[in-house]
Protein backbone atom coordinates (compact mmCIF):
# COMPACT_ATOMS: atom_id res chain seq x y z
CA UNK A 1 0.00 0.00 0.00
CA UNK A 2 1.30 3.43 -0.50
CA UNK A 3 2.18 5.87 1.63
CA UNK A 4 -0.34 8.23 2.44
CA UNK A 5 0.44 12.41 2.41
CA UNK A 6 0.73 13.97 6.38
CA UNK A 7 -2.57 15.75 5.91
CA UNK A 8 -4.65 12.66 4.38
CA UNK A 9 -5.56 11.85 7.78
CA UNK A 10 -6.54 15.51 8.51
CA UNK A 11 -8.82 15.24 5.36
CA UNK A 12 -10.44 12.23 6.56
CA UNK A 13 -11.27 14.21 10.16
CA UNK A 14 -12.71 16.91 7.90
CA UNK A 15 -14.84 14.86 5.97
CA UNK A 16 -16.05 12.27 8.81
CA UNK A 17 -17.37 15.72 11.34
CA UNK A 18 -18.96 16.64 7.90
CA UNK A 19 -20.95 13.25 8.16
CA UNK A 20 -19.25 11.04 5.83
CA UNK A 21 -18.71 7.20 6.29
CA UNK A 22 -14.86 6.51 6.35
CA UNK A 23 -14.92 4.64 2.80
CA UNK A 24 -16.88 7.44 1.67
CA UNK A 25 -14.37 9.61 2.74
CA UNK A 26 -11.47 8.16 1.69
CA UNK A 27 -13.39 7.63 -1.86
CA UNK A 28 -13.49 11.26 -1.91
CA UNK A 29 -9.83 12.16 -0.47
CA UNK A 30 -8.60 9.72 -3.24
CA UNK A 31 -11.12 11.35 -6.08
CA UNK A 32 -9.22 14.89 -4.86
CA UNK A 33 -5.57 13.32 -5.61
CA UNK A 34 -6.17 12.11 -8.70
CA UNK A 35 -7.37 15.59 -9.91
CA UNK A 36 -4.65 17.10 -8.14
CA UNK A 37 -2.21 14.51 -9.98
CA UNK A 38 -4.32 15.82 -13.30
CA UNK A 39 -3.93 18.55 -12.39
CA UNK A 40 -0.33 18.82 -11.48
CA UNK A 41 0.39 17.44 -15.09
CA UNK A 42 0.06 20.81 -16.83
CA UNK A 43 0.10 23.28 -13.70
CA UNK A 44 2.74 23.69 -10.92
CA UNK A 45 0.22 23.37 -7.03
CA UNK A 46 1.95 25.91 -4.47
CA UNK A 47 -0.24 24.00 -1.69
CA UNK A 48 -1.11 20.46 -2.15
CA UNK A 49 -2.67 20.49 1.11
CA UNK A 50 -5.27 23.57 0.63
CA UNK A 51 -6.02 22.10 -3.09
CA UNK A 52 -7.50 18.84 -2.01
CA UNK A 53 -9.05 20.17 1.21
CA UNK A 54 -11.05 22.06 -1.21
CA UNK A 55 -11.20 19.34 -3.64
CA UNK A 56 -13.07 17.50 -0.80
CA UNK A 57 -15.26 19.67 0.17
CA UNK A 58 -16.66 20.19 -3.78
CA UNK A 59 -16.78 16.54 -3.76
CA UNK A 60 -18.56 16.43 -1.14
CA UNK A 61 -20.94 18.87 -1.70
CA UNK A 62 -21.71 17.51 -5.26
CA UNK A 63 -22.20 13.73 -3.44
CA UNK A 64 -24.69 15.36 -1.59
CA UNK A 65 -26.34 16.83 -3.95
CA UNK A 66 -26.58 13.48 -6.30
CA UNK A 67 -27.72 12.04 -3.44
CA UNK A 68 -30.49 14.15 -2.76
CA UNK A 69 -31.98 14.27 -6.62
CA UNK A 70 -35.55 12.89 -4.84
CA UNK A 71 -36.36 16.34 -3.52
CA UNK A 72 -36.16 17.52 -6.42
CA UNK A 73 -39.09 15.29 -7.31
CA UNK A 74 -42.68 17.20 -7.80
CA UNK A 75 -45.11 16.34 -5.34
CA UNK A 76 -49.29 17.26 -5.67
CA UNK A 77 -50.12 20.38 -3.12
CA UNK A 78 -52.53 18.24 -1.68
CA UNK A 79 -50.11 15.08 -0.69
CA UNK A 80 -48.05 17.74 1.33
CA UNK A 81 -51.40 19.09 2.75
CA UNK A 82 -52.39 15.79 3.87
CA UNK A 83 -49.05 15.44 5.52
CA UNK A 84 -48.37 18.81 7.39
CA UNK A 85 -51.58 21.35 6.72
CA UNK A 86 -50.50 24.49 4.82
CA UNK A 87 -52.97 26.52 6.71
CA UNK A 88 -53.22 26.11 10.42
CA UNK A 89 -57.08 25.01 11.71
CA UNK A 90 -58.82 28.14 13.34
CA UNK A 91 -58.93 27.80 16.58
CA UNK A 92 -62.23 27.66 18.65
CA UNK A 93 -63.66 30.28 21.12
CA UNK A 94 -62.99 27.63 23.52
CA UNK A 95 -59.07 27.89 23.02
CA UNK A 96 -59.28 31.91 22.14
CA UNK A 97 -60.90 32.24 25.69
CA UNK A 98 -58.23 29.82 27.58
CA UNK A 99 -55.49 31.64 25.78
CA UNK A 100 -56.50 35.09 26.95
CA UNK A 101 -57.09 33.69 30.55
CA UNK A 102 -53.54 31.92 30.80
CA UNK A 103 -51.76 34.84 29.22
CA UNK A 104 -53.71 37.34 31.77
CA UNK A 105 -52.90 34.51 34.30
CA UNK A 106 -49.25 35.49 33.43
CA UNK A 107 -49.99 39.02 33.29
CA UNK A 108 -51.02 38.86 37.13
CA UNK A 109 -48.04 36.56 38.17
CA UNK A 110 -45.89 39.23 36.08
CA UNK A 111 -46.98 42.02 38.34
CA UNK A 112 -44.46 40.81 40.83
CA UNK A 113 -41.22 41.48 39.13
CA UNK A 114 -39.99 44.54 37.93
CA UNK A 115 -42.28 46.72 34.77
CA UNK A 116 -38.74 46.13 32.87
CA UNK A 117 -38.64 41.99 33.64
CA UNK A 118 -42.46 41.74 32.56
CA UNK A 119 -41.21 44.39 28.85
CA UNK A 120 -38.52 42.13 28.14
CA UNK A 121 -40.14 39.18 28.73
CA UNK A 122 -43.41 40.31 26.40
CA UNK A 123 -41.26 41.39 23.71
CA UNK A 124 -39.46 38.08 23.82
CA UNK A 125 -42.76 36.20 23.76
CA UNK A 126 -43.95 38.71 20.80
CA UNK A 127 -41.35 37.28 18.28
CA UNK A 128 -38.55 39.78 19.15
CA UNK A 129 -35.17 38.11 19.77
CA UNK A 130 -32.31 38.97 22.31
CA UNK A 131 -30.60 41.47 20.07
CA UNK A 132 -33.12 43.08 19.40
CA UNK A 133 -34.41 43.94 22.47
CA UNK A 134 -31.15 44.75 23.90
CA UNK A 135 -30.49 47.07 20.74
CA UNK A 136 -33.81 48.80 21.33
CA UNK A 137 -33.17 49.15 25.31
CA UNK A 138 -29.69 49.77 24.76
CA UNK A 139 -28.88 47.06 27.67
CA UNK A 140 -26.46 44.07 27.32
CA UNK A 141 -27.63 40.27 26.09
CA UNK A 142 -27.17 38.99 28.91
CA UNK A 143 -28.94 41.40 30.59
CA UNK A 144 -31.61 40.24 28.67
CA UNK A 145 -31.77 36.68 29.69
CA UNK A 146 -31.65 37.64 33.16
CA UNK A 147 -34.39 39.32 32.77
CA UNK A 148 -36.25 36.75 30.95
CA UNK A 149 -34.94 33.99 33.75
CA UNK A 150 -36.46 36.10 36.43
CA UNK A 151 -39.80 36.18 34.64
CA UNK A 152 -39.91 32.30 33.68
CA UNK A 153 -39.13 31.53 37.17
CA UNK A 154 -41.67 33.38 39.05
CA UNK A 155 -44.06 32.53 36.10
CA UNK A 156 -43.19 28.37 37.52
CA UNK A 157 -43.06 29.26 41.57
CA UNK A 158 -46.37 30.97 40.78
CA UNK A 159 -47.52 27.26 38.94
CA UNK A 160 -46.51 25.30 41.32
CA UNK A 161 -49.09 26.72 44.15
CA UNK A 162 -52.80 27.30 43.70
CA UNK A 163 -54.31 30.70 44.50
CA UNK A 164 -55.04 29.82 47.85
CA UNK A 165 -51.86 28.78 48.74
CA UNK A 166 -52.28 24.64 48.56
CA UNK A 167 -49.77 22.50 46.54
CA UNK A 168 -50.78 22.57 42.51
CA UNK A 169 -51.57 18.92 41.67
CA UNK A 170 -50.35 19.15 38.01
CA UNK A 171 -47.00 19.98 39.40
CA UNK A 172 -46.58 16.83 41.50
Amino acid sequence: MASRPAYFEGLLRFLRRKGRSQEDAEDLIQEAMLRLHVYGRNVTVGNKEAFLRHAVKNLSIDQHRRDRLDLRQEVPIEELNARSPLIAPQSTPEDTLEAEQRLGSIRAVLDAVSPRTREIYFAHRAGYSYAEIADSLNISHITIKRHIARALLTIMEHGETEEDGTPNRATE
